[in-house]
């Protein structure tokens, strides 16, 4: 019997996302500042993309958050709050799932095309080098809160966050990626 869970367990950890031993606490990380919370909009209704004819500021066409989503969106900014960590800036993809989990967290949102997704889509790169470039001048104790997709996460770090998942990333002089300090989920 034991033989067997080994065999299931071993799988499955190469699914959880990679460990960050050496890091600093995530919400110490937080209250430093000087991070760039990046956050995959929380839990949407089943799909992968949009419906065909989507179109963005009609939220009817969309892919939304479904009602765990909404519920996840509430407790990560409940989080951010009895955690006293300082929000300088929430930014938002102009996608509705992202814009009401940004507003559902922390209650405002500003639209910045930059992050909008592209995931079938070719403007990928000149997103990512303007969020890199915009990203330069973040200096401690300022926090940035861009809520986005997981393509554009990816292309910003590296890394593959799952739905309303948060990661604290720095940019890096001379990287064309962040680097990521911390991640935590919100379930």
């Amino acid at each position: 019997m034991r033989r067997r869970t080994c065999l299931i367990a071993a799988p499955l950890a190469l699914l959880r996302p990679p460990a960050f031993a050496q890091a600093p606490d995530f919400w110490a990380l937080l209250r430093e500042g000087g991070v760039a919370v990046l956050i995959r909009h929380a839990q949407t209704e089943p799909g992968l993309g949009d419906p065909p004819g989507f179109r963005l500021g009609q939220c009817q066409t969309q892919r939304k958050l479904s009602a765990e989503g909404r519920a996840q969106a509430k407790r990560l900014g409940e989080a951010f709050r009895r955690a006293g960590v300082r929000v300088d800036e929430v930014r938002s993809s102009a996608w509705c799932r992202c814009v009401d989990t940004a507003q559902l967290a922390f209650g405002q949102a500003t639209v910045w095309p930059a992050i909008n997704s592209f995931f079938r889509d070719n403007g990928g790169d000149a997103q990512t080098a303007e969020v890199l470039q915009a990203l330069q001048g973040l200096q401690r104790p300022r926090n940035w809160v861009l809520v986005t997709h997981q393509v554009n996460i990816t292309a910003l770090t590296g890394e593959v966050p799952s739905m309303g998942e948060v990661l604290l990333a720095r940019t890096q002089p001379g990287q064309t990626r962040l680097q990521v300090l911390a991640r935590h989920a919100f379930h």
